[in-house]
């Protein structure tokens, strides 16, 4: 009778248990409002082109239509959608509010992790966590956690990377 390998825990694609901060939806809804103004810039352009034709006047509306749907309903849809979880074996993502995107990175292939916070993301007490690994899908971002969360979330990934085994490629 031969002897099974010892196999490590299977690291599954699945769907992430943690959301992102409630704090997000607010951040993605003003940093998106540049959208509505850049519209509303738009659409009195095409209305301003002399006798506005009735085409123009579906452009602008389209526009600012368009623009009030990514400041009004994509920050509510993105909170629910946006999932992340880190285990020890690996950081679990779901992201998207058009295109959905479930991505797990086993630890092993971890080579940086990081936060970032932009002056908006620092006025709502949020941060950004940025895991590289050597994968041509490139880098895994979680937007929207709690500043301290991200913090300690790095703090705990470096420590469990360090112990886990591989060249991280």
């Amino acid at each position: 009778m031969t002897e099974q390998p010892t196999r490590t825990p299977e690291l599954v694609l699945r769907e992430p248990s943690e959301q992102v901060s409630p704090r997000a939806v607010g951040y993605w809804r003003l940093s998106a409002v540049p959208s509505v103004v850049l519209a509303l810039v738009a659409g009195g352009a095409v209305l301003t082109l002399g006798d506005a034709a009735w085409w123009a006047w579906v452009v602008a509306v389209g526009l600012l239509l368009a623009s009030l749907a990514v400041v009004l309903v994509m920050p509510g849809l993105r909170y629910r959608v946006h999932r992340w979880e880190v285990t020890h074996e690996a950081v679990y993502t779901r992201s998207g509010w058009l295109r959905r995107d479930v991505r797990i990175v086993p630890l092993s292939r971890v080579q940086t992790i990081s936060t970032s916070q932009t002056a908006l993301m620092r006025a709502f007490g949020l941060a950004s966590l940025l895991v590289t690994t050597a994968s041509s899908a490139g880098a895994v971002r979680v937007e929207g956690l709690d500043a301290g969360l991200a913090r300690d979330v790095v703090a705990d990934l470096t420590r469990d990377t360090a112990a886990t085994g591989g060249d991280a490629t």
